[in-house]
């Protein structure tokens, strides 16, 4: 992300949390600071599997706002529309999208399911 646009995603995101939770807004501000430089080295470096590690613990603070919040969930959809979205590449644009799997395994049967990669080891 250059910086300008990094700059105003940053801010955007700062000011959701100072009107959710004010109490932790400065630490995400300096937390969003620190992700973004273990991002750029992961990339830099061709780790996904760090960088998906590193979305993890914003996802699950995302969805316990989520859960919690009332109203959060279009706080957060006008930030990824107005403020997120627009800055990532191309191929980042689509936003999140909805993925809803069911299965259903008898007998000895298993079922293997993903949205992304799967690796299964063993028997």
């Amino acid at each position: 992300m250059a910086t300008d646009a990094w700059q105003q995603a940053r801010s955007a995101t700062v000011a959701l949390w100072r009107r959710v939770r004010p109490e932790h807004a400065d630490e995400v501000g300096t937390d969003l600071d620190v992700l973004r430089r273990q991002v750029l080295a992961a990339r830099a470096a061709e780790d996904a599997d760090t960088e998906e590690a590193l979305a993890a613990p914003w996802r699950l603070q995302l969805q316990h706002l989520l859960r919690t919040v009332p109203g959060f969930a279009e706080e957060l959809r006008g930030l990824l529309d107005e403020h997120l979205l627009p800055v990532l590449p191309p191929q980042g644009q689509e936003g999140p999208s909805t993925v809803v799997m069911r299965a259903e395994a008898h007998d000895h049967a298993r079922v293997y399911m993903a949205v992304r990669d799967q690796h299964i080891t063993g028997a």
